[in-house]
């Protein structure tokens, strides 16, 4: 989890070209984030909160959507996105438990997968260096960073064992960039100029616009998203050894729409329950 919440500013930051002070804004916040949404599933209370060991994180599922209206609009566009499907998850949690007969394992289980595949197009993006007008899109020294990234994440989720195999992605992603270090592909100037801390700053890249197809497009994302937060609850539930309630789901997806509501607050990313939890 603590990887995709790092990797996902990263992806999103570099496709809007956000400079060294918005990106390390961007990933420090968005992993404090995090915290503070995991905390509202966690700490139940008759308004919102599961109370399963549960963990938030950025919705991958949103990289695509929110790359593409930041692209065509800009920031705020993108945030005041983010911010109405927020309200809206918080607004149909209710109605929407009523409908969790309708998500059977193998409903979740498929719509996770077809995730993780609609997310192949970015991956091969990155790996040939990110931007395609880019004068090293694609050179040898690109793929090969990647591919031996890829290839030891494999590996490790493979033939690794215990926290080794839990933390693979990480290994990887610093793996591959002491490797790119090597290749002079890794700067960490941001890393020293920036500050030892960062206050979370409500709109802090301006004021939200509400642009109706961006915050269509993200209701549909939010809709995916609670989906797959019914399969992991489920799932959860079956780990602790506790039946899972209309009640239950209806406080777990008010407690992911604040999360979704504080995340374009704050200007990071729209949260969802982790799917790596349940593991």
């Amino acid at each position: 989890m603590y990887s995709g919440s790092v990797l996902v500013p990263i992806l999103i930051g570099a496709s809007l070209h956000f400079t060294s002070e918005q990106m390390t804004y961007l990933v420090s916040i968005d992993i404090f984030m995090c915290g503070v949404a995991t905390a509202l599933q966690i700490f139940a209370n008759k308004f919102f909160g599961i109370g399963l060991p549960v963990v938030l994180g950025c919705a991958v599922q949103a990289v695509a959507p929110l790359i593409m209206i930041g692209q065509k609009f800009d920031f705020q566009t993108m945030y005041g996105a983010i911010i109405a499907a927020g309200i809206f998850v918080f607004l149909i949690g209710e109605t929407f438990a009523k409908l969790r007969k309708l998500f059977p394992p193998l409903v979740t289980g498929s719509l996770i997968t077809v995730i993780g595949l609609s997310l192949i197009p970015v991956a091969f993006q990155n790996i040939g260096g990110g931007s395609t007008a880019a004068k090293d899109f694609g050179s040898g020294t690109n793929l090969l960073v990647g591919a031996f990234t890829v290839l030891l994440i494999l590996a490790l989720t493979v033939w690794g064992r215990g926290f080794i195999h839990s933390i693979a992605i990480l290994i990887g992603l610093i793996a591959g960039t002491v490797l790119g270090g090597l290749f002079g592909m890794v700067s960490f100037q941001p890393v020293i100029e920036a500050s030892w801390f960062h206050v979370p700053t409500p709109f802090y890249f301006g004021t939200p616009h509400f642009e109706w197809s961006s915050i269509v497009t993200m209701i549909l994302i939010s809709l995916v998203s609670m989906v797959e937060s019914t399969g992991v609850f489920f799932a959860l539930g079956d780990v602790v050894g506790r039946k899972i309630e209309q009640d239950d789901l209806k406080r777990g997806y008010r407690a992911e729409g604040l999360a979704v509501l504080l995340g374009g607050i704050f200007n990071t990313f729209p949260y969802t329950t982790f799917s790596q939890t349940s593991a």
